[in-house]
């Protein structure tokens, strides 16, 4: 997960101001219109507690540089968030959600000035005194855990790679009104190296606090089937209204 920018890849980012930006405002509700009807969410460590209880906490590789990222998967099909209606979310959002149209910029804040968040019914970034409003500061408190987060995560990855605890998963899955899905390029934990690891190598996970994020993933993979359920639901739901139509 990148957090920065790079300024010929989006020609209209700023540096976050409170002069120039003072009427700024920002819909900071999850919708699909505003890029969250993602399948796969880049995740760091931090959020581990909080993803497990929803979503499977799985491995993939970056495109570009074959590199393992973990990431929260919240749909089957691509574009789709199966915890993503009306309302928005109810379970956890996932930081990468959270931080919408912000990035970083070395140690400051950069904003995409052409994200469709940006809205004159959103949120105010200022006051008028020019002071960050409440919820400029839960962005700039989400961007103190992230950025950090994202150097921990990435540690902790290379470690499970390192001691070969990698292992593929392939996701089959069939629905109720006779189609079915096949993920792959997915990864989790390899339990039976996990069980084999020597006794000071275990010690050093969990000293490391590496063991608890381990079992935090080894736990999330229960959701899968939650959301092979939210999936069959949805799609029964879609032919139900067809059929009525």
């Amino acid at each position: 997960m990148n957090t920065g920018f790079n300024p010929s890849d989006m020609a209209n980012v700023q540096l976050l101001n409170n002069q120039i930006h003072r009427g700024l405002r920002v819909q900071a509700g999850a919708a699909a219109r505003y890029g969250d009807n993602q399948r796969f969410v880049p995740v760091i460590l931090g959020e581990f507690p909080y993803l497990t209880v929803h979503y499977p906490i799985l491995l993939t590789k970056d495109q570009d540089t074959g590199a393992f990222f973990a990431g929260a998967m919240l749909g089957i099909d691509e574009g789709e968030n199966l915890f993503l209606d009306a309302r928005g979310m109810e379970t956890y959002r996932p930081l990468n959600l959270q931080r919408g149209p912000f990035f970083t910029a070395g140690n400051e804040v950069a904003v995409d000035l052409d994200n469709p968040r940006i809205e004159p019914a959103g949120k105010p970034l200022f006051t008028e005194a020019g002071e960050p409003t409440q919820y400029l500061q839960s962005i700039l408190a989400l961007f103190r855990d992230l950025k950090p987060g994202l150097e921990m995560t990435k540690a902790f990855v290379e470690s499970l790679a390192r001691l070969k605890l990698i292992e593929p998963i392939d996701v089959d899955l069939a629905f109720d009104d006779g189609s079915r899905r096949s993920l792959t390029g997915l990864y989790t934990i390899n339990q039976n190296a996990l069980r084999e690891l020597p006794d000071a190598v275990v010690t050093d996970l969990f000293r490391r606090g590496y063991l608890q994020l381990i079992y935090l993933m080894i736990a999330s993979l229960k959701q899968i089937p939650v959301l092979a359920r939210r999936k069959n639901n949805a799609l029964l739901s879609a032919s139900a209204t067809l059929q009525g139509a």
